[in-house]
């Protein structure tokens, strides 16, 4: 089996575990368990607590210590049994602190598996800005896949979701040790402690464009934490509206949804063309435009005939909104840093996005739900056009401040 083709099933396993549950626990949680909108938010900021710290601290040990293709089976060997006690947990306090330590081991896989992914294709000889895209697509199958399960399965308000998720991250640690081997850097006795422990990688926010850039991936990144923790509920609550109540959207929510994982395979493909035609801060500011659409969209739809399709354009809108930020921001990083601090690098942008902005986004969002619910009946339309006015004014402070010229896009290596 080639490297290639080895790096395709890391990839989809990975995504699959995180749609198993990702998009649809927080239905299964106010659903079923009854948590609040503030205690829902709770546990989804678990994975921006976790993100402040982990996937840079393990990109340095991936970095330095221990080879990045070992380190990711064993962290996912640490998430596979969180998700076994989650899927058994009912409290919301402890709920938190179970799904804290999950993201604390998974988030730092995503990461790695692009930095593992980025040497394999090297390895190759094969140009990552072109390959790596059709290798991570996979991933956004395997979600899509995943998600279908769950809905089709019936275990959008179930714990089974959990178990399903668990016992994918158990294949993919029997997979890991099909990885190709990634050497770690040779660390030289008279270099610094920062350099030493592999910090180098902050030392980007000397640089203004990279500053900006993570500061916006931070807040991009608030935008999707929103998305993930209350798109579901959102649509299951069409259920209080009788003449909602059999429709697709009500029924299988979880594969509505998915159609904005389909639109991600097609905007996946497009990144290389948008990237050498456009140069990063036009895919970026794109990516805002789609966010804004993509909650206006929501405010104004409904099961119907007419605000059916203004869910569907949601939906579409959602790729772009995704795939514009998230895999042009690592391919940006990819090609603007030192190799050699590749991995604390990709870890200090997932810090960025699934840190700062994804804590950020579930704490800020959860409180805003609760503040537009009236008697136990959320304001949806209210809550979704909230959230549009932000990325409104992220996409035009971002216009103005960020400075980078086309012809030296993120395409172009710096040394």
């Amino acid at each position: 089996m080639t490297i290639k083709s080895r790096l395709k099933i890391m990839i989809f396993l990975q995504f699959f575990i995180w749609g198993c549950w990702l998009v649809t626990l927080g239905s299964y949680m106010i659903k079923t368990l009854h948590f609040s909108g503030s205690e829902v938010g709770v546990v989804y900021s678990s994975i921006g607590l976790a993100s402040l710290i982990m996937p840079s601290l393990v990109g340095i040990i991936a970095d330095r210590f221990i080879k990045a293709n070992r380190l990711y089976g064993i962290c996912h060997f640490l998430g596979a049994i969180c998700l076994f006690i989650a899927a058994q947990t009912s409290d919301p306090t402890l709920m938190f602190w179970v799904m804290l330590v999950n993201s604390m081991v998974y988030m730092p896989t995503i990461s790695l598996s692009y930095t593992i992914s980025y040497f394999g294709l090297e390895k190759e000889g094969l140009d990552t800005t072109k390959a790596f895209p059709s290798v991570r697509v996979y991933g956004t199958i395997s979600f899509i896949l995943a998600m279908w399960a769950v809905s089709l399965g019936g275990f959008e308000l179930s714990n089974i979701q959990l178990y399903i998720a668990a016992g994918a991250t158990i294949l993919l640690v029997l997979f890991s040790f099909a990885l190709p081997d990634c050497p770690t850097s040779n660390v030289k006795k008279d270099q610094s402690v920062i350099s030493l422990l592999g910090l180098d990688a902050f030392v980007l926010f000397k640089q203004k464009k990279m500053a900006i850039f993570f500061i916006f991936s931070m807040l991009i990144g608030a935008a999707l934490q929103i998305n993930l923790a209350f798109a579901d509920p959102f649509l299951h609550d069409f259920a209080l509206n009788p003449d909602f109540k059999d429709s697709l959207a009500v029924k299988y929510p979880a594969i509505l949804l998915s159609i904005g994982q389909i639109s991600e395979v097609f905007f996946i493909i497009a990144i290389p063309l948008f990237l050498r035609k456009f140069g990063i801060k036009t895919v970026m500011l794109l990516s805002m435009v789609a966010w804004t659409l993509r909650f206006a969209l929501l405010a104004y739809g409904d099961p119907s005939g007419g605000g059916f399709i203004l869910l569907l354009l949601s939906m579409i809108v959602y790729g772009a909104a995704f795939d514009f930020f998230n895999i042009s921001g690592s391919i940006f990083v990819e090609k603007e840093v030192d190799r050699r601090i590749r991995g604390s690098a990709q870890g200090l942008f997932m810090t960025m996005v699934n840190g700062i902005g994804a804590y950020l986004g579930a704490v800020i969002s959860g409180k805003i739900v609760d503040y537009l619910t009236v008697d136990g009946v959320k304001d949806w339309q209210h809550i979704w056009l909230v959230f549009a006015a932000y990325t409104i004014v992220l996409g035009i402070v971002f216009a103005v401040s960020f400075k980078y010229k086309k012809d030296h896009d993120a395409l172009t290596p710096v040394n």
